[in-house]
């Protein structure tokens, strides 16, 4: 769909964007909206589990967990950006999405995935206090200094996706309006602009694709300092500790890597982009609460009292 600029008498401009999807195929659309279907379904009652898990059960009301229970609200909103519109789009030949609901998405989806980048600091952070200050781990860490720093990473977040949009949002689209993606984001919109974008393109790669990649490569020195501190600590306290933080390295790689492939390179197509961004926003989502609940024994004990009591209840 096409309008007339107000201010103009010749120039038209994009008021939707046509998605490719992936593929035109109906068999292959309907096999495909099965399986992630099953991922967002998944995604939404395992994120969920550790929600309630973590805000019911007394034991795990202690800094790790507060943080764990924000990262699952993080995951489910970050899938929810996508994964519905995908899943509805899969019963619809030509795909589309207004300009306003493309830049909405935009906005929405680099909000969660800058807040995701930050909040995971934080957790490095947590996980260095309980490690060289164990006696005064939960003095540092007390409510006050964990609300404070989940905020930071929202606000963290909110600037980083503002910037994004303030970049955008005063570029022409004038045509053509097709997306080779599921979802509206910078490096594909930003090719369709009816203007020469390569000093935007270098802003938002110093925004985006350095943020990221610097981010990447100082979470990888904390975790390995961290690693290197547990030498000194007991058998036991060792082990548990060095699951914790490989559980936190996986996530961090698996959330990472793929964004770094996205947004630390120029904005030119590559035939792999739309599996890689398959893994970051749906796939990485699912596995997180995968990943911290069978790796970590605290939580399924949890789980495992909260399904008795559960039970329990049915049963009065």
């Amino acid at each position: 769909m096409w309008g007339r600029s107000p201010g103009t008498q010749n120039i038209t401009w994009v008021s939707e964007f046509v998605l490719l999807g992936f593929s035109q195929t109906q068999e292959l659309q309907k096999f495909l909206f099965l399986v992630f279907l099953f991922v967002y379904v998944t995604t939404v009652v395992g994120n969920l589990l550790i929600m309630v898990t973590v805000t019911f059960d007394p034991r795990l009301h202690i800094p790790m967990y507060f943080l764990l229970r924000n990262l699952a609200v993080i995951d489910l909103c970050y899938s929810t950006v996508t994964s519905p519109k995908m899943l509805v789009d899969f019963f619809h030949e030509t795909k589309t999405i207004s300009y306003r609901d493309c830049m909405a998405q935009i906005f929405f989806f680099h909000l969660l995935g800058g807040g995701t980048v930050f909040f995971l600091s934080v957790m490095a952070y947590d996980r260095y206090i309980a490690i060289s200050r164990p006696l005064h781990y939960v003095t540092i860490m007390n409510t006050r200094l964990c609300v404070g720093l989940v905020v930071a990473a929202w606000v963290g977040g909110f600037v980083h996706s503002i910037v994004q949009l303030v970049l955008l949002l005063p570029l022409p689209f004038c045509g053509p309006n097709i997306l080779d993606n599921f979802y509206c984001d910078v490096p594909q919109v930003l090719r369709l602009a009816c203007t020469d974008t390569s000093l935007l393109e270098f802003l938002m790669i110093s925004n985006s694709g350095m943020l990221v990649l610097i981010w990447f490569l100082l979470l990888l020195i904390s975790y390995t300092v961290i690693l290197v501190m547990l030498r000194s600590h007991p058998g036991q306290a060792r082990k548990k500790a060095a699951s914790t933080c490989t559980t936190h390295i996986i996530v961090v790689s698996m959330i990472f890597i793929p964004c770094i492939y996205i947004y630390s390179r120029p904005f030119t197509p590559f035939p792999m982009d739309k599996a890689v961004s398959i893994s970051y926003t749906v796939m990485t989502p699912m596995l997180n609460p995968m990943i911290y609940t069978l790796r970590n024994e605290e939580m399924q004990a949890a789980m495992k009292r909260l399904g008795r009591r559960l039970m329990i209840c049915n049963r009065e």
